[in-house]
């Protein structure tokens, strides 16, 4: 059993993650000592902690050189949670292409390198960084807005980022998105969540603006983010806790919006007894 664990955050996160002060309280309830730490402090002691957690440190795309200096420093004296190689394939969203190769099924996406030209799909689309998070630089564009995403495509490309171009999925408006957690590789609970993505501008804070809700997942939904947790498992070891973001295509089926694994939002407010148990199992066991 853990005895002493650091919960990681960043300065302008601080007070901001619905998930801190439910866990905090089901964590020291059980006998965990936890400290919340920003990652950016020098004057942390990373060796103290018998676990060190990746919860908000929501800034991390844009530092991500420290960020990932950091990750080996930390890496090296103390267990991290969760662990380098699940945060490297999470961090850039050319993850879809090893879930779709596997089967899974995703929002169809183009991937846009720097300097490719770009075809945008007819109506409604979406335009966000392969490597982002909190749907920041993330932006809507209608069918007469090409010149501006053509625009915000080619700004991420002058920094070297690889970009997504998503339609955007007509049930999105309607039903928005369905978070579901997992805790080692099993099913949790599950939200619903509608992301309020600017039209043809930009996120200027750390994260776009949520509204979220109870949900209880369907079978087909439970089944298809079940699938991509067991790729990631494969791939690189079951992660302690994961979130599958799905969206419904135009069929109406669920499918593969993002696969979190660095610093998911855990919906605990949404969850029940039992799921916040299960979330003190995974960080401590």
């Amino acid at each position: 059993m853990i005895e002493r664990l650091a919960w990681v955050t960043t300065k302008d996160a601080r007070g901001r993650d619905e998930d801190e002060p439910i866990a905090l309280a089901a964590l020291r309830g059980a006998g965990v000592q936890v400290d919340v730490v920003d990652w950016p402090d020098p004057d942390v002691a990373w060796s103290t902690f018998d676990r060190v957690v990746l919860r908000s440190a929501w800034d991390y795309p844009q530092r991500l050189a420290d960020f990932l200096e950091w990750l080996q420093a930390v890496d090296a004296v103390t267990d991290l949670l969760n662990p380098i190689p699940m945060v490297r394939w999470s961090l850039d969203k050319h993850y879809l292409g090893d879930l779709a190769a596997a089967g899974v099924p995703i929002t169809p996406t183009a991937f846009v390198e720097p300097g490719d030209d770009v075809a945008f799909p007819a109506g409604d689309f979406v335009v966000k960084p392969a490597i982002g998070a909190g749907s920041k630089d993330a932006s809507v564009y209608g069918p007469d807005q090409h010149p501006a995403a053509a625009e915000h495509v080619e700004r991420l490309g002058a920094q070297g980022t690889s970009v997504l171009v998503q339609p955007f999925l007509a049930s999105v408006a309607i039903a928005g998105e369905w978070p579901l957690i997992f805790f080692r590789g099993e099913y949790s609970h599950a939200a619903s969540k509608r992301v309020a993505l600017p039209r043809a501008g930009t996120v200027d804070d750390l994260f776009a603006a949520e509204t979220n809700a109870p949900h209880i997942a369907s079978t087909e939904q439970v089944a298809t983010a079940q699938a991509a947790v067991n790729v990631v498992s494969a791939r690189v070891g079951t992660p302690a806790y994961a979130r599958v973001d799905l969206v419904n295509d135009d069929e109406g089926h669920p499918c593969v919006l993002e696969v979190e694994l660095i610093e998911p939002s855990l919906f605990l407010p949404y969850a029940d007894r039992a799921a916040i148990d299960r979330m003190v199992m995974a960080l401590t066991d």
